[in-house]
């Protein structure tokens, strides 16, 4: 196996300088601690020889001195103890839920190292805080739409407003089955995100694998969004083309990008599903899903997969309108294509939207 290409080297100042760092108080706090001992040792010194040469008492300039080595020493620490002071701070703010304090990062030191070490600490974890309060807000959005619509269905058969007939129960069987794939969808994804799900990959032929696809799921997710008018397309070759994957994990990943296009696909729309040879990769696949939808913004292209993220719930894979959704389905086709050691991303497209995903070689 060959490496990636060598990084250029550096210039030799830069190197020069980087070696320097041991040695320089400005940038080195054990270097700072050395000239602030070399400094008081120095004070002491001199005055002890001028004591010895004017007429000044020793006792004086031994007073002298302490107290000048005092107030070095009372500086540098001042500098030093101010960075902790303001991490004690915020490390207090953060217990009580406040993520926004940021540490002053001005120093060049190790400390400073440490602030900004803390302030990208506390981003991630505000980070965290938000999307574990967009999870609570869309999930609890998504079931309340299916129990309300179960509960309103249920109450009107106990009342005797409706008949459990064919008809009646299969709408009930609908927001049945909404809040099954909910439930099965936040499942699956704490399991990716754990990597306690073990991968079965195999070598398959990938045209009769996704012309099965299409032709099952694709046809239930179009009876499913009520979408008749948008056609399904296939696109292989070479015609014999094979790929190394875990199909059940895969299933997953073709049928929620599938979903997310015909979900968005303007009437009439056509979603096809290409599969070619990856590049430079032997037995790799690179497949894409496309649609004639209104496409995803440029600035939101690299935050559709977050699990539960603004932008997934408002783009879905296919376009920008507000479609209620929590982007599960997008976070867990990232997280079962990173488990592949592959990669997933909106590729540029002339029109409409068109997600692209890889998978290496055996």
């Amino acid at each position: 196996m060959t490496g990636g290409p060598c990084p250029p080297p550096r210039p030799w100042r830069s190197r020069v300088w980087e070696a320097l760092r041991p040695v320089d108080p400005f940038r080195s706090l054990k270097a700072a601690l050395g000239a602030l001992v070399i400094v008081s040792v120095t004070i002491t010194t001199g005055l002890i020889l001028l004591a010895y040469k004017s007429a000044i008492e020793v006792r004086v300039i031994a007073i002298v001195a302490v107290i000048a080595s005092l107030l070095v020493t009372q500086f540098v620490a001042q500098g030093l103890v101010s960075p902790l002071s303001q991490m004690t701070a915020a490390a207090g703010a953060m217990a009580r839920g406040d993520y926004g304090r940021q540490v002053r990062a001005s120093r060049r030191d190790e400390l400073g190292d440490l602030a900004r070490a803390f302030n990208r600490m506390a981003a991630d974890l505000q980070a965290v805080d938000r999307h574990r309060k967009e999870l609570v807000a869309n999930v609890s959005h998504e079931l309340r739409t299916p129990i309300a619509g179960l509960r309103a269905v249920l109450e009107n058969v106990v009342d005797g407003v409706s008949e459990p007939d064919p008809r009646v129960m299969a709408s009930a069987l609908r927001q049945t089955e909404r809040l099954s794939r909910l439930v099965e969808q936040l499942l699956d994804l704490s399991r990716l995100e754990s990597r306690v799900i073990p991968l079965e990959p195999r070598i398959f032929k990938v045209e009769p694998y996704l012309a099965d696809l299409l032709g099952s799921t694709g046809l239930a997710l179009l009876q499913g969004h009520g979408r008749a008018d948008v056609r399904l397309g296939l696109d292989v070759s070479p015609p014999d083309l094979t790929a190394y994957a875990d199909l059940e994990r895969l299933d997953q990943v073709v049928a929620n990008l599938v979903d997310n296009a015909i979900k968005h696909s303007p009437r009439g729309g056509r979603v096809t599903v290409r599969a070619r040879p990856l590049e430079r990769s032997r037995g790799g696949l690179a497949l894409e899903v496309l649609d004639d939808g209104p496409g995803i913004p440029r600035d939101q292209r690299d935050l559709v997969f977050e699990r539960f993220g603004q932008a997934a719930a408002e783009a879905g894979a296919a376009g920008s309108r507000n479609t209620g959704g929590t982007g599960l389905g997008l976070a867990i086709s990232r997280w079962a294509i990173d488990l592949h050691g592959g990669t997933i991303g909106v590729a540029p497209s002339r029109r409409g939207c068109r997600v692209r995903l890889t998978l290496p070689g055996r």
